[in-house]
């Protein structure tokens, strides 16, 4: 049986505000730069030796980042300066389910002091069944790392048969066609909406609480930066939510493309159903075989977009009608079809794998407060000194 003591935060760990950001060279190096969500750059030197673990200070309370190298903590930022004794990942682990944004100590921007921190009293074993907790939910973590970097090689196969067909040109037989000014001379620029129905998102009311919770979901645009396949929303639907703007519904294999604030960042629909917010347009391509060839295609139209999109204000603002007339470089529809025929089942795996993924971290999380807590004993072969 695991035994937890209870202890003061600060009789375990020590907790420092991050550094300035290096204005020289910031990208020259090999050591990242942690923000408090995430790499911001990387520096040719590090203030911290590596294992880390990092959480936001201020503006991202309850991120919690385990950085297994060498780095540059900024000042948004609170690293663990001291683990006295304790094993580092089981420190990511423990801050992970400590819920930070309930101490929240600023006024117009959230913020996370560390004297607050400090003086609050934790439950933590010993050394040994730290490790023995950290071994468990790690295996997970690195199941999951593991199929991540499987996505990554399948996209990029993907990706690379989408260039050297539509971008270098190189496409089966090539060498018989006629070219005019670097591009066959077949191929025709189409708008979006010549492929396809567009769509622009909209937000339910969000002082009705009976229209969010449920199991539709509600994407935004750091939903798109997660993944190819949008399996997961930080927000989700009711059916009563999604009634009041059954216009705005999508249908699975749906193209949705952040055309507000950070712009051309590309996904695609999985669910049955699912909505977006206004910061999103989205494209339902009128032939299934499309689907691929549109999703490069569009996800290479992203310096347009911000082009496209500015307005003189500080962020990209691409409305409806613009985003429709976007054009691309459209190949014959049996060009199309080949190319679906082989990058399909690519997809398709892709898909699997995410949903993998998906299922993997439901059960970690599922296991993280239980095993952090002691609710979950696990039985040990052999006992380790208290």
């Amino acid at each position: 049986m695991i035994i937890f003591n209870e202890k003061f935060f600060d009789e375990c760990v020590k907790l420092n505000r991050g550094f300035d950001l290096p204005n020289n060279k910031i990208k020259q190096g090999i050591y990242p730069i942690v923000a408090s969500t995430n790499i911001k750059a990387y520096h040719k030197i590090f203030k911290v030796k590596g294992p880390g673990v990092v959480t936001g200070r201020s503006g991202s309370l309850g991120v919690v980042q385990y950085i297994s190298d060498d780095f540059w903590p900024l000042n948004t930022s609170l690293y663990v300066k001291d683990f006295k004794g304790n094993d580092p990942k089981y420190i990511f682990y423990l801050l992970s389910t400590m819920q930070l944004e309930n101490f929240n100590s600023g006024s117009s921007v959230p913020t996370l002091n560390q004297n607050h921190l400090h003086k609050q009293k934790i439950k933590i074993p010993n050394l040994f069944f730290q490790q023995r907790i950290v071994s468990i939910l790690s295996s997970y973590d690195e199941l999951i790392e593991t199929n991540n970097q499987r996505i990554k090689l399948l996209e990029e196969t993907a990706r690379e048969l989408y260039k050297e067909w539509f971008v270098r040109m190189r496409f089966p037989g090539y060498q018989q066609v006629k070219f005019e000014k670097g591009i066959p001379k077949s191929w025709k620029f189409k708008d979006l909406k010549q492929l396809g129905k567009i769509y622009t998102g909209k937000t339910p009311s969000t002082k009705i609480k009976e229209y969010y919770g449920g199991n539709i979901p509600f994407i935004k645009t750091p939903d798109l930066h997660k993944n190819q396949f949008i399996y997961e929303t930080q927000e989700y639907l009711t059916e009563k939510g999604n009634s009041t703007q059954k216009r705005s519904t999508l249908p699975k294999g749906a193209i949705c493309v952040s055309c507000i604030g950070t712009g051309g960042i590309v996904g695609i629909t999985t669910a049955e159903k699912s909505q977006t917010n206004q910061q999103i347009n989205s494209i339902i391509p009128s032939d299934n075989s499309n689907t691929e060839f549109l999703f490069y295609a569009i996800s290479d139209l992203k310096e347009t977009i911000e082009l496209f999109g500015y307005t003189g204000a500080t962020m990209t603002n691409l409305s409806k009608g613009k985003f429709e007339k976007l054009k691309i470089l459209y190949p014959s529809l049996e060009m199309i079809k080949n190319y679906h025929k082989i990058v399909n089942p690519i997809f398709e795996m892709i898909q699997i794998i995410q949903q993998q993924n998906t299922q993997l971290k439901e059960i970690r999380d599922r296991l993280l407060p239980r095993l952090i807590s002691g609710k979950l004993q696990l039985k040990m072969q052999q006992e380790a000194k208290q």
